[in-house]
This record gives structure tokens, sequence and C-alpha cells, in this order.
């Protein structure tokens, strides 16, 4: 249900100097969504030699971000990123969208940063700029731009005093049908998720509803006795929109925000359809920032401690964890949901995905830079853990995995 935008790009450039070197770079999109994979190639560079690929962008703040590559070209001048082994650079692996990922801020720790792209019009867009060079002449350059958003989809906000909910509604572009749906919220950070991933998912044409549960407007401001029914009223609300299969209202979150899923998708599986979760915990743990009291309550009462029961699941149930996951066991945590739905004779799809050194930072879509190391709106500087190479496997195969479960609901 991919929305492909964008036409392919040429830019043949000739060096500056006394030189006849120059070549050609090739993209197939030179417009596309965030989340799609790119194609470059550089042909007419010389033969057998290495040259420089590079990318720049600039980020929210007007940072300029940069990785490079040094590569070969073959015996005809050729070089296919998706296809050539860096000699050295800012990637170390055969990797075609290697140079999105792995771009560096301009000082600092890399690790301790991540890239947010900047706004045009309301929407995210990120524009990189790919060169190709040798010894420091450029040979050609082209400009690829990046879209969280498409054409048509549309972002309506939620309040308390009118819904009964804080949140925004984001929509993709009406076709008369009817398709599955995500109900999104965050972890520990509280407050409102970032648009990044609901707008992506519009974009492929699921509706997606995401809300804040403390931490912002109109709901608590710390993670503690936040009523499960909360949710339950945001699936319901989200069933009810044209557009909306509500049979197929899946829930999403990631950290903290598992344990409100798992116990939305338990105790009301005739509202919701099922499950993602990513770095998930198992368990119903203490409120947070300050410990003393249950994150969660059900029908009024407080919820755990103790594992999270998964029998009234109804529906596939996805989790994606990392093995280095510097925040809490996520993996311990995805293995055990899995034999619980297995114990439970659970008859729908369910799979733990575990990538071998990522960390706590695995939702969301890939080939964007992340730190490992994230500045948490409430208790400052926090250790996701994994390695970025790492991190950005889990991220593509997570939502690879994500896009397909939504896919298998459309009827």
């Amino acid at each position: 249900m991919n929305r492909v935008l964008g036409v392919s790009a040429v830019v043949c450039l000739l060096a500056a100097g006394c030189t006849s070197e120059h070549a050609a770079l090739t993209v197939d999109q030179a417009v596309t969504l965030a989340d799609q994979q790119v194609h470059l190639k550089v042909a007419g560079a010389p033969a057998g030699k290495p040259v420089d690929v590079a990318a720049e962008a600039v980020d929210r703040d007007g940072k300029k971000w940069h990785s490079q590559v040094t590569v070969t070209a073959d015996d005809h001048g050729t070089v296919d990123l998706d296809t050539a082994k860096p000699a050295s650079g800012s990637y170390h692996d055969v990797d075609g969208m290697g140079l999105f990922w792995s771009m560096n801020p301009p000082e600092g720790d890399p690790d301790e940063q991540s890239y947010v792209p900047p706004v045009e019009n309301g929407r995210p867009v990120e524009h990189l700029e790919i060169s190709v060079s040798r010894d420091g002449k450029q040979l050609a350059s082209t400009t690829l731009t990046r879209q969280w958003m498409s054409s048509g989809v549309t972002v309506r906000p939620l309040t308390m005093a009118k819904d009964k909910l804080t949140g925004m509604y984001v929509a993709p572009k009406t076709d008369g049908a009817k398709h599955p749906a995500v109900l999104f919220f965050g972890g520990s950070e509280g407050g409102l998720p970032a648009l990044s991933i609901p707008s992506l998912l519009a974009s492929h044409g699921y509706p997606v509803l995401a809300v804040a549960y403390f931490h912002a407007e109109g709901v608590p401001t710390e993670l503690r006795n936040v009523p499960i029914e909360y949710f339950a009223t945001a699936a319901r609300w989200l069933g009810q929109q044209p557009g909306v299969d509500p049979a197929r209202v899946v829930v999403m979150s990631a950290s903290f925000g598992t344990e409100a899923a798992l116990l939305l998708a338990d105790h009301f599986p005739a509202l919701v359809h099922g499950a993602v979760l990513f770095a998930p915990g198992a368990s119903a743990t203490p409120s947070f920032p300050h410990p003393g009291a249950s994150a969660w309550t059900y029908q009024g009462r407080p919820v755990g401690p103790g594992p999270i029961p998964v029998d009234g699941v109804d529906g596939p149930v996805l989790a994606v964890a990392g093995s280095a996951d510097a925040a809490w066991d996520s993996q311990q945590a995805a293995e055990l949901i899995m034999l619980e739905l297995d114990d439970a004779h659970d008859k729908f799809p369910h799979e733990a995905v575990i990538l071998p050194g990522a960390g706590h930072g695995v939702g969301g879509a890939p080939y964007l830079p992340r730190g490992t190391t994230i500045n948490h709106p409430i208790v400052g500087p926090y250790k996701f853990g994994g390695t970025r190479p790492s991190n950005e496997s889990a991220m593509r195969q997570g939502w690879a995995k994500t896009l397909a479960l939504l896919a298998s609901l459309q009827r």
C-alpha cells in the first residue's frame, strides 16, 4: 500500500579544474516517503579507482549532518551503493541506505544525538545532498527529498474537554474503503507522541490515533494510576471513524507503554485486534518517575505488580526487542509474552523479533541517524544501549514486520 512519490533524478557535473573526470549520479526516486529505500548508482567514474560518496542534511536546529564512504568503481567505472562495500567511512558493511542513517552531527558524540528533520509547511521533510568526489573534486551531485507525510494526510487534534482524549488523529486520504487502524502511544517520556510514526503509517493508508496518557494537558502529570479504560475510550473512538475497520484496530506502543497496550488487548479484545510492542515489558511495573503506587488501574483497582495476562488477546502480536537493551530486559519480556501466548493456545500469529546488539530504541521507521543515549524529557540523559548499526537493523526488521502485519489485516 506504499504511496510512491517522485521521479528519477540524474545529475552530472564536470569537476572543477583541468581534468576530464566526470561521473553521473542516479537515484531511482528523488522524492520518497522517509521509510522507503532508494537506490543510488554512480556511472562514469574512473575505472578501478576509489571515489568518495557523501550525504549532507540540515536538521531542525540548523545543524548540518554528514556521512561519507570511500568505495571503488568497477572495471566499467560503476558504483552501486546497494552492493558496494566501503573501504572506509561512516558505515562499514554493504548497505544501500548506509549514507542515510550513518550521518554524524557537526560536533559532539553521535551516540548522544539524534537527527530531527526540519519542518516545512507544518510537515517534517528532509533534504539530502548526495555527492560524488575524487581527490577533493566533486564529480556529481543530486538532492533527494524524504517526506514523513504524503499528500492528502490530515491531522486533527483531540482534547479532553471535547473528546475525552488528549491526542492527534492522523488520517490518510479517503478512498471510500475501510482499513485497519492503529492506536498509538509512547512510553515513559509521556506527552503526545512524535507524529513521525503516525504520519508514515497514515501515508501507507492506515488511520492512526496517537494519544497522550500522562505528562500532557488533560491527563495525569505522572505515570501513576492511569486507567486502562482511558485507552479503551481511545480505541472505541478510533473504531467509529470513517475509513476505519473497527474489527481491525491494532494497539502499538514502546517501552513502558507496552504494558498498557498488553493490558488493553487482554481486557478489551472486542475493541483491539492485537498489538505491536517495541522494547516491551511483560509485567506491570510501579509508577514513574516516583515509585510508590501502580502505573495502571483497571476498574478502579491497581494493576500489579506482576505478569500481565495475555489469554484474552484476540489478534496478532509482534514484539521487537534488542539483546543489548540498557533500559530493561525487553528480550526476556518479548520471549515471555510469546510463551504465554503459546500456553494460551493463541490462534493468531505471534512473533518475537530479537535483534542481537540492539538496544531499547528499536521502535519506528529506519534510515534516520539516532543516538544510543536520549535526552529523556523527564529524567534527562538516558542510555538506551546497543549500537547505531544494530539499532538500525532492528528498525528495518521491526518496521517491515509492522507493515506486513497491518497489510495482513486488510480485507
